[in-house]
């Protein structure tokens, strides 16, 4: 019952959304005739493929689900941008719509006509500035999307470090989404980045995959080819959950990714001359999956009965279970997510269900990483949030 609500909720909200696009930009903007008519169409053709998409980009085989989320997903930020600037500029088309009547030079008030040829024509100039700063802005947002990911580097001094692990390189990537949209060419690329900078351990935080391991094995592949010192590490995401997780855990194991599932593993100095902790825990997401095996993040497992004086380093996919790591006495949280926000002005919607939206941040003893991710989810957009991988640096404090 729940879901269905849901899906007739989200209905009602495509069809509303794009109602005012075509009150907008179709019928303000047109006489009746030929041209409305295939406005209409248009909308009508558009409104049918948002709820097309996100439902076939789940259901249907990557191959084929490619060909429907390109021009879906591109749709969903082109409307979004289009419906922002709208709404932007509407106080100044009501200003308009009900002010006075302004008269002629000797006072005799303008027709009806000219008034519907004037409303007509600022119609138009709004529509056509609207689009084109919409079409300008994702067009920006793709080009970053579908960039390279850069690379971040920070250094975070840990008082309980030993000397031995001093200058320990993280490499850090969350949020890839190999899916319909990003395949194996984005793996490939993000195995190759993170190579080069020869890091001494890889965390991937999270949301991998939006898909099956019989959809997107071939896709993750190239995880396999990743170089490092100490091991390349994985904790389960929100879409992981959506996708199938046990599976994806013995997948990524035999591609030699090793899922730390409220575990945890030591990562040793040359030398044996120190320790540190490596703890992850399953997504909170996790506790809602009634599969039978899923579960949601277990920190008293993943922590508890450790040695108190080494530092110990949690892989956890939300910024929010930073929480439950303070209290626990955790050094450092890795985290991703948030997607920095992914299409300004998200990022405000973002942060208010996370503490904090991306960089490095301090709870108490406990430090905080989130990175922005390397991948996208939806719309193939990123504004103000450009994809990175993250070299984390540990010190001596």
């Amino acid at each position: 019952m729940q879901l269905t609500v849901l899906l007739l909720s989200l209905l009602a909200l495509v069809g509303l959304v794009h109602w005012y696009l075509w009150l907008r930009l179709v019928r303000g903007t047109t006489a009746p005739g030929r041209v409305r008519r295939f406005g209409t169409a248009a909308a009508v053709l558009l409104a049918t493929l948002v709820p097309a998409t996100l439902v076939g980009g789940r259901v249907l085989p990557p191959a084929v689900a490619r060909w429907l989320s390109w021009p879906g997903y591109l749709w969903i930020g082109l409307l979004f941008y289009l419906l922002l600037g709208l709404l932007i500029i509407e106080p100044v088309r009501l200003a308009i719509a009900v002010g006075p009547r302004r008269t002629n030079g000797d006072g005799v008030a303008p027709t009806a006509t000219l008034v519907a040829t004037r409303r007509v024509l600022l119609a138009r100039t709004g529509a056509a500035v609207v689009g084109a700063a919409a079409v300008g802005v994702v067009g920006y947002g793709v080009r970053t999307a579908l960039g390279p990911p850069g690379i971040t580097r920070l250094t975070v001094p840990l008082p309980r470090l030993p000397p031995g692990l001093d200058g320990l390189r993280i490499a850090v990537v969350a949020d890839i989404h190999l899916g319909p949209v990003l395949g194996r060419r984005h793996a490939e690329r993000i195995v190759r980045l993170i190579n080069e900078q020869d890091a001494d351990l890889v965390a991937i935080v999270g949301d991998l995959v939006d898909g099956t391991v019989e959809q997107l094995g071939e896709a993750a592949a190239p995880l396999r080819d990743l170089v490092n010192t100490h091991g390349s590490f994985f904790v389960t995401g929100n879409h992981e959950y959506y996708s199938g997780a046990a599976p994806w855990l013995r997948e990524l194991a035999r591609l030699g990714v090793h899922p730390l599932a409220n575990e945890r593993a030591e990562i040793r100095a040359s030398g044996n001359s120190g320790v540190l902790d490596l703890a992850g825990v399953n997504d909170l997401t996790g506790a809602n999956v009634r599969d039978g095996t899923s579960t949601g993040p277990d920190y008293d497992r993943a922590l508890g009965g450790r040695d108190p004086g080494r530092p110990v380093v949690l892989l956890a996919h939300q910024p929010v279970q930073v929480h439950e790591a303070a209290r626990r006495g955790v050094d450092l949280q890795l985290s991703g997510h948030t997607h920095g926000g992914q299409m300004f002005p998200f990022h405000a919607v973002v942060r208010a269900r996370q503490p904090v939206l991306h960089g490095l941040h301090r709870f108490g003893d406990t430090r905080l990483f989130v990175t922005r991710g390397a991948g996208f989810w939806g719309p193939p957009v990123r504004v103000g949030a450009p994809p990175e991988i993250a070299i984390v640096r540990l010190a001596t404090a």
